[in-house]
């Protein structure tokens, strides 16, 4: 019979031991599953760049026209570039402002035709959705777009897979201003700026009260020594987290 002198010290050890064994199983098996999906071709949508200094302004358009101009001023007042995701049934209608949106040098990013839940639909409606926004807004402006924004931020891994297939990243975002819901230009302009930080992807939509923030939302940003610029090049050069 084995006699242990010290069991505490023994036991601590043997409980080390198994929480280092069932740490490294979980890491494992976590890189198994990230690998299976990447080869399922459906890959995780992006949250947020790796960029330490750079930030987005993903602004999602299926109405609000009445604003794009004036927030495009907003914009080119103090150089700023970044990424209109539009609908398709919107830019079909609205085929000139989709024109001075991209002449005025922003990224175009894809939000769908018909603003669907994406995550209920099966995938071959979901490639219709992506595709026929895809083709609507390369016969106006001669851009292939490779940024979807699913309306209402849903999706699965049906759409993920979907989208993939289509040559395109599935974007969602990092901070939510709810200007769509709330229409207070003092909290659109704090749930845009609060803690920010580099790599932020700020969701935001053409409402009254988001062109009213929008100027102090720029400011704020530069003030805190960051940049703003597209989705596409806050995401340059990341891997999904």
């Amino acid at each position: 019979m084995i006699r242990i002198k010290n069991k505490p010290k023994f036991l601590s050890l043997v409980l080390g031991n198994i929480v280092m064994v069932a740490t490294v199983a979980a890491l494992l098996l976590l890189t198994v599953t990230d690998v299976k999906a990447e080869r399922a071709g459906g890959g995780k949508p992006y949250y947020s760049g790796k960029s330490d200094t750079k930030v987005s302004l993903m602004i999602n358009v299926y109405w609000g026209t009445e604003y794009i101009e004036p927030m495009l001023d907003v914009l080119a007042k103090h150089n700023v570039k970044t990424t209109f995701f539009v609908g398709g049934s919107w830019a079909a209608a609205n085929a000139e402002t989709l024109k001075r949106i991209h002449a005025a040098g922003h990224e175009i990013g894809n939000h769908g035709y018909y603003h669907k839940d994406h995550s209920k639909i099966d995938g071959e409606y979901n490639k219709r959705e992506i595709r026929s926004a895809h083709d609507v807004v390369k016969d106006i402006v001669g851009v292939d777009m490779d940024l979807f924004a699913p309306p209402s931020g849903a999706f699965n891994d049906t759409t993920l897979k979907a989208a993939a297939e289509l040559g395109y990243r599935t974007i969602m975002w990092t901070r939510d201003t709810i200007d769509w819901r709330d229409h207070d230009t003092d909290l659109i302009y704090r749930r845009a700026v609060k803690n920010v930080k580099g790599g932020d992807l700020i969701l935001m939509h053409p409402t009254e009260n988001t062109l009213f923030a929008l100027e102090r939302i720029i400011t704020e940003v530069y003030s805190q020594g960051l940049e703003i610029s597209t989705v596409g090049d806050v995401l340059s050069g990341t891997t999904v987290a």
